[in-house]
């Protein structure tokens, strides 16, 4: 007890820090601030050494902004819009209906056309059944006229030969009559004779009756001569007559002849009318293929996939010609990246590339360089710069770099990512 009381317990408040000496204290910051120093030192200079590196096979730009193409959507003829089946920024396929446009005027064109396309036709096949027809004739005609031609030929050789033969016989015929005319007259000389003797009676009635017999006998025969000089006259006559009848058949159907050839050359004439009903044809086959195509454009359809932009269109509207209706800006969308010329050197095709966009700051892109353009942006500009004239201020100039995404980093992405977005990229030059 009395060892607790002679020694009582201290509380820890009343003890009193010892205190620190300045000097030692500000020995501790000035340490502790050249080690801090040194570990930044230390730090930066990893990270630049890091940085140099990764710099020398890197080259990045803030200038680079998607790109996409922008299909436009126009009318192809002067129409009124019965409907319109989509809206902005809807996301369409390839070929599906966008706007329906009135097809009631463009059908009555089909059917005119369609009309006009079976009259040619109709005209076309008249005029090759005349060709037929024609042609036929004339060759039934140059047939039967070069026939006649040949018979008449015939006819009049042997009409010729009997005007010959008729020609000798009337000489033969005279000659027998002349001989038929002594003889008469020498019968009827003794007739007289016989008949004086007769009455004298120096000759017998016999005798007589004889030379009478023979006297009728000469007058037969005179007059058989007679009919025969006349039957050869006719022959003769009849054979000039044959000659002259076959003339005018050979005439005629030399006539014939040419007949025909006139119809041949009407044959030429129709088939020059066919070939002008077979262009007829053509042209109404043209005029209903252009009527077909013309009411095919009643219905406007996506040439592409992609999304609806820039929509102007409206029912009831009335559009011209090549007026823009929409756009549609396909799904695949690419990376122009504006770099400058001086990080070129050892950028190729086919690198990997790193994009950041700004509106998905926190997901990163991948892709690689796909081409490089063939000049710099002032080139393709609508005022290209003329550095011949006046003072040259020589400017570091920008090259746009076509960077492709991987499928595999746009996934989930497609129908957010539009033409015109911001991007920083990292092209890897190693």
């Amino acid at each position: 007890m009395s060892q607790a009381v002679l020694n009582p317990p201290v509380e820890e408040s009343a003890i009193a820090p010892e205190p620190a000496k300045p000097g030692r204290i500000a020995g501790r910051r000035k340490t502790l601030l050249i080690w801090g120093g040194a570990a930044v030192s230390v730090l930066l200079l990893v990270f630049g050494v890091r940085y140099l590196v990764w710099s020398a096979h890197h080259e990045s730009t803030d200038d680079a902004y998607l790109e996409g193409h922008l299909h436009p959507v126009s009318a192809r003829i002067t129409d009124t819009v019965e409907r319109v089946l989509i809206d902005d920024n809807q996301h369409v396929v390839e070929g599906q209906t966008l706007v329906i446009l009135d097809p009631n005027d463009y059908k009555v064109r089909l059917d005119q056309a369609k009309a006009s396309l079976d009259a040619a036709a109709r005209q076309a096949d008249t005029a090759e059944a005349a060709i037929r027809s024609t042609s036929q004739f004339a060759t039934a005609q140059t047939t039967q006229a070069e026939g006649t031609i040949g018979e008449a030929k015939a006819s009049i050789l042997a009409s010729k030969a009997a005007v010959t033969a008729a020609e000798a016989g009337v000489p033969r015929a005279e000659a027998q009559l002349q001989e038929a005319n002594a003889t008469l007259q020498r019968e009827d000389t003794d007739l007289h004779r016989y008949e004086d003797l007769y009455a004298k009676e120096q000759v017998s009635k016999q005798t007589l009756d004889h030379q009478r017999a023979s006297y009728q006998v000469a007058v037969a025969a005179q007059a058989a001569a007679q009919e025969q000089v006349r039957q050869a006259q006719a022959q003769l006559v009849a054979a000039q007559q044959g000659v002259a009848r076959t003339e005018a058949l050979l005439t005629n159907s030399q006539g014939g002849l040419q007949s025909a050839e006139a119809t041949k050359l009407e044959t030429r004439v129709r088939e020059g009318q066919h070939a002008t009903a077979l262009a007829a044809v053509a042209l109404a086959t043209a005029a209903l293929e252009d009527a077909n195509l013309q009411l095919s454009y009643t219905i406007i359809r996506a040439p592409v996939a992609g999304r609806v932009g820039r929509k102007s269109v409206e029912a009831g509207q009335r559009v011209q010609v090549g007026q823009p209706l929409m756009a549609i800006v396909e799904d695949q969308a690419w990376v122009v990246a504006n770099f400058k010329e001086t990080q070129l050197e050892k950028m190729r095709t086919g690198q990997r590339a790193e994009v950041e966009i700004d509106t998905f700051p926190k997901h990163k892109f991948y892709g690689h360089v796909d081409s490089l353009a063939p000049g710099s942006g002032n080139e393709f500009a609508l005022l290209p710069p003329d550095n011949a004239t006046g003072n040259f201020t020589k400017i570091v100039q920008r090259v746009p770099v076509k960077i492709v995404l991987d499928q595999d980093s746009v996934r989930g992405y497609e129908n957010l990512l539009s033409p015109g977005m911001s991007s920083v990229v990292i092209v890897a030059t190693q």
